[in-house]
């Protein structure tokens, strides 16, 4: 989506922040990593924004979480979650927001978006399982078995779908300013 002015691109930040905010409390409670919707806002405020508001608007959700608002899943707050077993998987949202971005601006190429968008997922379960396995003392092996393999598929569902409605976003967008 191009954002023309700098309010505009300050607000769909402010909006994409909001989403993450919204979604990512919910939960379906499947062991110590819960099922949410916070990926699907994350592949979405990649496709949607630039890469740095992209990056901002996953720092202001993070910032928000921090400061005791109940963002995170299962409507958690505060620093312990970050320094939790499933803290580097909020590190990693950066991760999947900046690969997604930098793609959708590179290229109209859905295939080629859709690899950066699972590339930065990749990254996102490599940085948040070994965060798991140092803060919990399991084995890599076990952690990608607990933390992985039960979302692999959903989460790059999540990918397609975030993918699949940022562009028709972009053409309704495209439409309405003509």
């Amino acid at each position: 989506m191009q954002l023309k002015t700098k309010t505009q691109t300050l607000v769909m930040t402010a909006m994409m922040a909001a989403l993450l905010a919204v979604l990512s409390p919910f939960t379906l409670p499947l062991g110590p990593v819960p099922f949410t919707l916070a990926l699907f806002a994350v592949f979405l405020t990649g496709a949607l924004l630039p890469p740095l508001p992209a990056v901002a608007a996953v720092a202001v959700y993070t910032l928000l979480g921090l400061a005791g608002m109940p963002v995170f899943s299962g409507f958690r707050a505060g620093p312990q979650v970050l320094l939790g077993p499933t803290g580097g998987y909020l590190a990693g949202y950066f991760l999947i927001a900046l690969a997604t971005a930098l793609a959708v601006r590179r290229t109209t190429n859905y295939a080629i978006r859709l690899a950066a968008a699972l590339g930065g997922l990749a990254a996102c379960y490599l940085l948040g399982t070994l965060w798991y396995v140092v803060s919990t003392g399991a084995g890599f092996l076990s952690g990608l078995m607990v933390c992985v393999a039960p979302f692999a598929l959903w989460d790059a569902l999540k990918a397609v779908l975030a993918l699949v409605l940022a562009r028709a976003l972009e053409r309704r967008m495209a439409g309405m300013a003509q």
